[in-house]
């Protein structure tokens, strides 16, 4: 399909450009118009036609919950201490070697500390993980997906015992799932299949643990996993109009479940410039998309991810190194789908709704221009200083459609958005930006909760000085005197209502890992997956 020339929408009323087309009409098409015109047919398919591959991610194991543990396989204890829990599943010849392997070893039960063992007993292996002393939810978690990454490749069934309660077992089988997760659908088969034997989860209630993990934590590692999936994909493969399709197979038949999708031809007649220019230099359509799911009455809770499926930088564009992450620039979108994906499968009490901003960042001759001026859905301006500064111009109709169209009682922002925040921040934190401090404590709380921390970085009125324009109503960089992650935040926050509960999260540094954590294998990690769903829960008009 031809793209339209320009993004379609005029930056106000006047309309120098009604005058420019007669001219053309009277007087023959512009080369460049000519040029466009010739190229259809090649525009008709974007990229090759060639998919990459048409394998699943190759099976994990499958994790459920039993009274006592099968009596071959590797057993996994969760030691909170250098004691044992009375009642393992060994002979008293078994547990007095584990015990002097304690002593010899030094192990304390420390968080996520290691001491693996064989040759005692009949089974494969024993391993004991440390929960650290009085572990909460997350520490269950953890030390369940560190078992998992080290027993990928363990041709036995595991069984995993520690866990005292139904809900510290259903804790479990989360840190399981989400530490074993893989995507290898382009790879070569391997020589020997990968095992795929049960997982069991001994606790003493089974039932009880198996409803805690189906009333929340399933939910919450389906939402993880896809957005994973989402993510990890390459660009080729996920772009605006895969991201939808992929998100409605993932919706299909569940409840209380409504989706709305806006094609660049609606969003030409709201006046969204902004996220139709970001994407008029890709012959792959830009999308807006909210999913709403109506768990309960009264305002939603408005999620609202930045999905820029491939950031080149456009005409401002980036050096070649590192470009092929720039598939990942699309994580916060992943992000709120997933959080809501978790939302609906567990049928939670909540209303909520997940909007993804979808555009493609490529250089064209129909790119947006620095010096451009884009018109947004309410008619506020912006100049264009730099077309890498995308991410944020895709944001500005998100928030003010969604405000408009779903009156949702807070609105919480997440995106890839800037590099100062990752070298502000390092891998360990994203950076939170809220006018309230009840809106940021609220994060802060959860975020530590669920292991996907935030660092609060600062708004102030100098630096909202960073994004005025001379010609519009704001800029789209300019950080001086303002950092980069400030500067960004702010800009948002010119399309924000004043007296709105926003929260803004830059998950830019934590939207990759270059080296596996408990429950985050090598790659995408679905940040923002579970923040989103502990705050969705939790926070209530």
């Amino acid at each position: 399909m031809l793209h339209s020339l320009m993004s379609g929408v005029t930056p106000g009323k006047c309309s120098l450009v009604a005058g420019l087309l007669v001219s053309v009409a009277l007087c023959g098409a512009l080369p460049g118009v000519a040029r466009a015109q010739s190229g259809a047919q090649d525009q008709a398919m974007a990229g090759s036609g060639v998919e990459p591959g048409s394998a699943p991610n190759s099976p994990e194991r499958p994790v459920g919950f039993a009274a006592s543990a099968p009596a071959d396989g590797v057993l996994v204890v969760l030691a909170s201490s250098a004691e044992l829990p009375a009642a393992l599943p060994l002979s008293a010849a078994e547990r007095a070697a584990l015990v002097a392997a304690i002593a010899g070893e030094k192990f304390t039960g420390a968080a996520n500390a290691v001491l693996s063992l064989r040759g005692i007993g009949t089974r494969p292996r024993l391993m004991l993980v440390g929960t650290g002393e009085n572990p909460a939810p997350l520490a269950w978690s953890e030390a369940a997906g560190k078992a998992a990454q080290l027993l990928a490749g363990e041709d036995a069934g595991v069984a995993i015992i520690g866990a005292g309660s139904a809900e510290a077992a259903a804790e479990v089988a989360l840190g399981y799932r989400l530490g074993q997760y893989r995507f290898d659908r382009y790879r070569p088969a391997p020589d020997t299949p990968v095992p795929t034997q049960a997982v069991a989860v001994v606790v003493a209630d089974a039932g009880a643990a198996q409803a805690a993990y189906e009333a929340r934590q399933a939910g919450v590692a389906e939402g993880v996993r896809f957005a994973r999936d989402l993510i990890n994909e390459p660009a080729s493969v996920i772009h605006p109009d895969s991201f939808v399709a992929r998100t409605r197979a993932a919706f299909a038949g569940l409840p209380n479940v409504e989706i709305e999708v806006l094609d660049e031809a609606a969003m030409r007649r709201l006046g969204m410039g902004a996220l139709v220019g970001v994407g008029q230099g890709s012959p792959r359509g830009s999308r807006l998309m909210l999913v709403t799911y109506r768990g309960a009455a009264g305002a939603p809770l408005a999620l609202v991810g930045k999905g820029i499926t491939f950031d080149s930088g456009g005409l401002s564009i980036k050096g070649g190194s590192g470009m092929e992450e720039m598939k990942a620039d699309m994580s916060g979108a992943a992000a709120v789908m997933g959080a809501v994906l978790s939302l609906a499968k567990t049928r939670a009490p909540v209303h909520a709704v997940a909007v993804a901003a979808l555009a493609e960042n490529m250089p064209d001759g129909n790119a947006q221009r620095p010096g451009d001026v884009v018109r947004t859905f309410s008619g506020k301006t912006i100049e264009i200083i730099n077309t890498d500064a995308e991410g944020r111009l895709v944001l500005a109709d998100a928030v003010e459609y969604v405000a408009a169209r779903r009156s949702p009682f807070a609105i919480v922002d997440i995106a890839t958005l800037t590099g100062s925040a990752v070298s502000a921040l390092g891998p360990q934190y994203a950076g939170l930006f809220a006018r309230e401090d009840d809106v940021a404590q609220r994060v802060t709380a959860l975020a530590a909760q669920v292991g996907e921390p935030v660092w609060r970085l600062p708004l102030h009125p100098r630096y909202a000085d960073a994004v005025k324009s001379d010609i519009a109503l704001v800029k789209n960089s300019g950080n001086s005197p303002a950092p980069g992650a400030s500067a960004g935040a702010h800009f948002i926050e010119a399309f924000i209502a004043p007296d709105m509960p926003w929260a803004h999260i830059d998950m830019a540094p934590t939207m990759w890992a270059d080296s596996a954590g408990p429950l985050t294998p090598k790659g995408a990690t679905g940040y923002g997956v579970r923040l989103l769903d502990a705050l969705a829960r939790e926070w209530r008009p």
